[in-house]
């Protein structure tokens, strides 16, 4: 049975998040709190350290968020690219609907369970960048585009085995609608996902025809799995990926569409596909170049700091790091180290350790000088301090993270917060 899942839930789903209550579910939320409706505690607009919140906490960037959110669209658009972000960064409905009021044509999403939340919240437009072969997930999916004729739902394929699959699913559910797919080339020999070569490629493509629960609708890959991947070799990726859009197009695979999607781009080269595919030529249908980075909404200050494509362009701009983990010094055993109240609970890590920031004592803020974060347990970050480093037990320090993936799915409300701390909203996740 199909969610109510419109644009009109969507925004009810919206609202009630706001009239959910505040309690022991949420980390670092002022104990005073609970009981409040996040609605009633926003507008409190506490101040994230004088306001009762405890460490650790981790806050989001308001202006920095807004920042990030204006630059991709406007890269996109002058670039003339359409925009699904990729929502698992996140999965914050909350900021799924602000990258649409950004001009995102959609949401990219990877597992079913990920789409059924962006439905229930009213995303119309899903791009499910991964196979899907569950059958009960396709009889709902099924059901979702049977029930609402507005939603558009695409998704991998790179098999035929796994078109099989599909349609014996879809089949059975009595599908009314066809699920849209794309073709997945492969990275590479050692890359993830994908059909490894172009003949192959052709045999899922015939496939696809041959099952009325499917329409091809294009082509699509991930172009960060290149190996040793580097401006040229994810140049020469892509443009395998345009000549098999192309070469399907000349074959009359395409017919019955309004346009042909080709879609790559995470949060590393992107830049790479703005120029590639603006090299696609004319087709005999409008192409949908679809771009699918996710990280920018918060960006962090390691991985995609160090990777991000404005590093190469600066004259497009460049994304902020908006995420910020507050924690206390709670041990300051030896002149050399001390330790703080978070650990791998509430810090990402699976890239790089958190990097220390700043320090803040009695409402005066300085640079975490001499400061550096050597490790994590369950509960502590240690400390390496030298001899210059200012730091007592009480004290609060800020650090940066990596990879906003990992640090999304440890917080489920989320306080953002203006430059001089007042919180004025929370984001909810559902991981």
């Amino acid at each position: 049975m199909a969610l109510d899942s419109g644009p009109a839930h969507g925004r009810e789903a919206l609202d009630k998040l706001a009239e959910e209550h505040v309690d022991h579910r949420f980390k670092g939320l002022p104990p005073d709190a609970y009981g409040l409706t996040v609605a009633e505690l926003a507008g409190q607009r506490r101040n994230l350290f004088t306001g009762g919140f405890t460490t650790p906490v981790l806050a989001l960037s308001a202006e920095r968020l807004e920042h990030n959110l204006k630059l991709m669209e406007t890269y996109s658009a002058r670039h003339g690219l359409a925009f699904a972000p990729h929502g698992k960064t996140s999965m914050a409905p909350q900021l799924f609907q602000r990258q649409i009021e950004h001009g995102a044509w959609g949401i990219t999403l990877a597992v079913p369970h990920q789409v059924r939340v962006a439905r229930a919240f009213g995303v119309q437009r899903v791009f499910l960048a991964n196979e899907l072969v569950d059958a009960a997930a396709l009889r709902w999916i099924s059901s979702e585009l049977d029930a609402d004729p507005d939603f558009r739902f695409v998704c991998y394929v790179d098999s035929v085995r796994g078109v099989a699959l599909m349609d014996a699913a879809l089949t059975e559910a009595g599908a009314g609608r066809p699920v849209d797919v794309v073709v997945e080339l492969a990275a590479g020999e050692r890359a993830r996902t994908g059909v490894r070569t172009e003949a192959e490629c052709a045999a899922v493509a015939d496939a696809v025809a041959a099952a009325r629960t499917l329409r091809l609708a294009g082509v699509a890959g991930y172009e960060g799995e290149v190996p040793d991947a580097g401006p040229e070799r994810v140049r020469a990726w892509l443009r395998r990926l345009v000549a098999l859009a192309v070469a399907f197009d000349g074959a009359g695979r395409f017919g019955g569409l309004d346009e042909i999607v080709v879609s790559a781009g995470g949060s590393a080269w992107f830049d790479a596909v703005a120029d590639v595919f603006a090299e696609i030529p004319g087709l005999s249908l409008p192409v949908l170049k679809l771009l699918r980075s996710g990280a920018y909404v918060s960006h962090d200050d390691g991985h995609y700091r160090e990777l991000t494509p404005f590093n190469r362009v600066p004259e497009e701009g460049a994304l902020e790091p908006a995420f910020r983990l507050w924690s206390q010094v709670v041990s300051r055993p030896s002149p050399e180290q001390a330790f703080t109240n978070a650990g791998k609970r509430d810090a990402a890590y699976d890239l790089h350790l958190p990097f220390a920031q700043v320090v803040r004592r009695d409402g005066a803020e300085r640079p975490a000088t001499g400061i550096e974060v050597t490790g994590l347990s369950d509960q502590h970050a240690w400390l390496r301090t030298s001899a210059d480093a200012d730091l007592e037990v009480g004290d609060w320090l800020g650090t940066g993270l990596s990879h906003p993936c990992t640090s999304f799915d440890k917080w489920q409300l989320i306080p953002v917060a203006e430059a001089d701390g007042t919180v004025v909203d929370y984001i909810r996740t559902f991981f």
